[in-house]
């Protein structure tokens, strides 16, 4: 008689993913996530640094108010007179400094320069430009030898009374 053999029969395992194979999955994710993250950062950064640089802020002003000053004005047929405030605008400390040791002397020349105005030439804002700019020209010029100028950039009028 003839016998039939079957053939044997594997058994049917499933295959488990061990933890080598979990750590290794786990561990390429990170690197992609990675590199992901690295590539957007340079590439981001490679568009700010060809985007034009912040604007640089100036430094904060530094204001120094010269207490208000009252002239008679030349005459033209009748006595009048200037009451006029007067703030200066400096470039640093140095010169708030120096404009404050000299006050006295920053006075004078407020007051030379107003006084010799009459009231006819200080109606219109350009002849109050025009007197701003005299008084600048005047006052950057060294209050004593051996100093150097104040570089005022601006003398604004806070109080200006003519009567």
């Amino acid at each position: 008689m003839a016998t039939i053999t079957l053939p044997a029969k594997t058994p049917t395992t499933s295959r488990k993913p061990t933890l080598k194979v979990i750590l290794l999955l786990v561990l390429l994710v990170a690197l992609a996530v990675g590199a992901a993250a690295g590539a957007t950062w340079y590439l981001s950064n490679q568009h700010n640094a060809d985007a034009a640089p912040a604007p640089v802020l100036p430094a904060a002003p530094i204001f120094v108010a010269v207490e208000p000053v009252t002239v008679n004005l030349q005459p033209n047929g009748r006595a009048r007179f200037l009451h006029a405030g007067v703030t200066l605008k400096l470039p640093d400390a140095k010169a708030q400094a120096l404009v404050t040791e000299y006050l006295p002397e920053v006075r004078s020349r407020v007051l030379t320069v107003l006084s010799n105005r009459s009231s006819d030439a200080l109606i219109t804002p350009e002849d109050k430009a025009k007197l701003a700019a005299e008084i600048m020209e005047s006052l950057n010029q060294p209050l004593v030898a051996n100093l150097p100028s104040l570089k005022i950039s601006s003398v604004m009028f806070t109080t200006f009374m003519l009567q």
